[in-house]
């Protein structure tokens, strides 16, 4: 399946909130996401890990 899982990670403080799904094929490159992190109780941007 070209679909995979992914997981976002805080870039403050480096927990792992967030997931989503992904095609590997066509998105080759690491998302990154300004999303809530409710460790730090503020919007930071949160990058793709494997």
């Amino acid at each position: 399946m070209p679909r995979e899982i992914i997981t976002f990670q805080c870039s403050e403080c480096k927990r792992k909130n967030y997931t989503n799904t992904k095609n590997k094929k066509l998105t080759t490159t690491r998302l990154e996401f300004s999303k809530y992190c409710s460790s730090c109780r503020k919007h930071h941007p949160h990058k793709e890990i494997k």
